[in-house]
C-alpha cells in the first residue's frame, strides 16, 4: 500500500509524437469495456443505493485521486506497453463469458477489474502498473458481495453482535436473556435485525482502512494493520451500539430504538469508528518511534490534472499491445452480441395455476406473493399454497418457482440465502433422500434445514428440479446453467420448496414424516409441470 511520491521525479508535461493517437485507442477501448460489461456494471452502480454500499459513488473518483498521487512517480518512468495486457484482458473476457452465461454477475464485475487491469498493462507496462496498483485494486470495494455470502455473514454476524451487545447491557446490571438475536429485557425485546449486523459500517469503514494504508507513512505491516484492524472495530463498536440501545430502551423505553435516533445512533458509531481508526495510526506512529504529527503521518497532494512527461513508448510500433487489447475487445463486443441474438430455447410448460389445490387428504389455499417479492424475484411463474391435513390439521406450505430464462441475471433464489434475511437462523442442514422416483428414476434428493427464530421451529425441504436434473448443490445449478447454456441453449428451471412448522415439543422426525408424505403426494401431481 505505498503510495509515497519520488521527490526527485520530474513534474514537467509534455506530449510526445503519437500520445494523441494512443488516447483515442485508449477512450475507445475504455468505451467498448464500458458497453461490454454494462449489464453487470448496472446491477454494481444499482446496489450501491443500499445503505452498506452507498460508499460505492465514491469509490472511482478517490481511486482517481490515488492514481494522481503518482503522477509523479509515472513521470520518471519509461511508460511501454507489456504483451502481458492482452493476455490479462483475454482472461477477463473469459470471465465476462462464464460470468454471462452463469448469470453470476459478481463473476462479470471483477471480469472488469481484470480487463481493465490489463488495459492499464497494454498502455504503460508492469513498471507502470506497480506504481497504480493501489488505486487499481481500490476499485474492488465498489464490488457488492454475491448475495448468498452477505446473507450467510450478516446472519453471522448478527449472532455474535447480539451476544457482544448482551455482555455491555449486563455491564450496567440490567437483566438481559439472549434467544438468537432476540434481546430480551422483560418488558421490552430487540431483535437484532440484518440492518444491525453492522455490514453498514464495515464495508465503508474497510475501503476507508485501505485508503489510509495507501495513505499512511510507515512501514507495510503498520500499513496492513490499519486495514485489517477495521473488522474488529466494526464489530466492537457495532455491539456497543446495539448494547447501549438496550440500556437506553430500558431506561426511557421502545422509543430509544425507533426512528431518528435510532438512525442518529449509527451515525455516532461510524464517526467514532474512524476516530478509533486514527487512533490507532497514533498509537503505531508512536510505536514506530516516528515523532510527527497524526496530521503529517499521511502522505496527500494534491494533484495537477495534466499529463506526465511520458516515456518513448508512445508510437505506433510501441502500441502493439493496447491495440491487440482492443482487438479483443472489439471481437468480443461482436461475440457478445452473437450471443445476445442467439435463439434461446424456451420450452413450453404447463402453467403453474393448474396445480391442484386438493392433493389426497391435504387441501390447499392460494397465497400470493407481494408485489415487491415478485418484482426481486423476476420469475416467470410460481405457486404459493397453504396446504392443511384433514382431520390433524398439519400445515405444509408449498412454493414452486419457475424460469423460463436464467440467462440476463434472473434465476431460482436458493432459500439458504433468503432464510436468514427473514429472521431465521439455520440450526443444521444436510442433504437426505426420500422415497420418490426423481426424473432419472433415483430417490429425489433435497436439502433438510432446520431453521428457529426465538423458540418458533420450522423444517424445511427445497431442491432444484432443472431440465431433467434433480439439483441440490447451489454452485452446481450455476454450473449447470452455464453448460446448458452453450451447449442446449437452455437454461430455465425450477426451485420447489416445503416447509412446514414445528410445534412446541414436537420431534423433528414428526415433521420429516409429516414432509415426506406431503412429498410423495405432491410431488407426482406438479412435476409435469416442469419441462425436462
Amino acid at each position: 500500500m505505498d503510495a509515497t511520491l519520488d521527490a526527485q521525479a520530474p513534474s514537467t508535461t509534455s506530449v510526445r509524437p503519437g500520445a494523441v493517437s494512443t488516447a483515442i485507442l485508449i477512450t475507445f477501448a475504455l468505451s467498448l469495456l464500458l458497453f461490454l460489461f454494462r449489464d453487470g456494471l448496472e446491477l454494481m452502480v444499482g446496489s450501491w443505493s443500499r445503505a452498506e454500499y452507498s460508499h460505492g459513488y465514491l469509490i472511482p473518483v478517490i481511486a482517481v485521486f490515488l492514481a494522481l498521487q503518482r503522477r509523479r512517480c509515472l513521470a520518471a518512468l519509461d511508460l511501454r506497453g507489456s504483451w502481458t495486457g492482452p493476455v490479462v484482458v483475454l482472461l477477463g473476457l473469459l470471465g465476462f463469458t462464464v460470468g454471462s452465461l452463469s448469470t453470476i454477475y459478481t463473476v462479470s464485475q471483477y471480469a472488469f477489474l481484470l480487463c481493465l487491469f490489463g488495459l492499464v498493462l497494454a498502455v504503460i507496462g508492469r513498471a507502470g502498473t506497480a506504481a497504480l496498483w493501489t488505486a487499481l485494486a481500490y476499485l474492488a470495494f465498489m464490488i457488492p458481495l454475491p448475495n448468498f455470502l452477505y446473507v450467510n455473514l450478516s446472519a453471522q454476524l448478527q449472532l455474535l453482535s447480539s451476544e457482544l451487545g448482551v455482555a455491555v447491557i449486563r455491564l450496567f446490571n440490567i437483566p438481559v436473556f439472549l434467544e438468537g438475536n432476540v434481546i430480551d429485557l422483560g418488558v421490552y425485546k430487540l431483535q437484532v435485525a440484518e440492518a444491525c449486523s453492522g455490514l453498514r459500517y464495515l464495508f465503508p469503514l474497510m475501503s476507508f482502512g485501505f485508503l489510509a494504508g495507501c495513505l499512511y507513512r510507515g512501514p507495510a505491516w503498520q500499513k496492513i494493520l490499519l486495514f485489517l484492524s477495521t473488522i474488529p472495530i466494526t464489530i466492537l463498536m457495532n455491539s456497543v451500539r446495539i448494547g447501549l440501545i438496550g440500556v437506553f430502551v430500558d431506561r426511557w423505553g421502545i422509543g430509544a430504538a425507533e426512528g431518528f435516533l435510532h438512525l442518529f445512533e449509527g451515525w455516532v458509531i461510524f464517526m467514532a469508528c474512524l476516530a478509533v481508526l486514527l487512533v490507532e495510526a497514533a498509537v503505531l506512529l508512536r510505536l514506530g518511534g516516528t515523532r510527527v504529527a497524526l496530521r503529517d503521518a499521511f502522505t496527500i497532494e494534491l494533484p495537477r490534472l495534466a499529463l506526465p512527461a511520458l516515456g518513448g513508448g508512445f508510437s505506433w510500433r510501441h502500441q502493439g499491445p493496447l491495440l491487440v487489447s482492443l482487438g479483443l475487445l472489439v471481437a468480443a463486443g461482436l461475440s457478445a452480441g452473437q450471443l445476445a441474438s442467439r435463439q434461446e430455447i424456451l420450452p413450453e410448460h404447463e402453467p403453474f395455476v393448474l396445480i391442484p389445490t386438493q392433493i389426497s387428504d391435504w387441501h390447499g389455499r392460494e397465497v400470493p406473493l407481494e408485489a415487491e417479492v415478485l418484482s426481486a424475484l423476476k420469475l416467470d411463474d410460481y405457486r404459493n399454497i397453504d396446504f392443511r391435513q384433514a382431520g390433524s390439521g398439519e400445515l405444509v406450505n408449498f412454493y414452486v418457482a419457475y424460469y423460463a430464462s436464467q440467462r440476463q441475471g434472473a434465476s431460482a433464489h436458493s432459500p439458504r440465502s433468503c432464510i436468514p434475511g427473514g429472521g431465521w437462523e439455520i440450526s443444521s442442514i444436510r442433504q437426505i433422500s426420500l422415497d420418490i422416483p426423481g426424473p432419472d428414476g433415483a430417490p429425489l434428493a433435497v436439502n433438510r434445514v432446520l431453521i428457529s427464530k426465538g423458540t418458533v421451529r420450522q423444517l424445511v425441504y427445497y431442491w432444484f428440479q432443472q431440465r431433467g436434473r434433480v439439483i441440490t448443490n447451489e454452485y452446481l445449478v450455476k454450473w449447470y446453467i452455464l453448460l446448458d447454456a452453450m451447449l442446449k441453449h437452455r437454461t430455465d428451471g425450477a426451485m420447489v420448496r416445503l416447509v412446514t412448522p414445528l410445534r412446541e415439543g414436537e420431534t423433528q422426525s414428526s415433521g420429516d414424516d409429516r414432509l415426506a408424505g406431503f412429498a410423495a403426494a405432491i410431488y407426482p401431481a406438479f412435476v409435469g409441470f416442469i419441462p425436462e
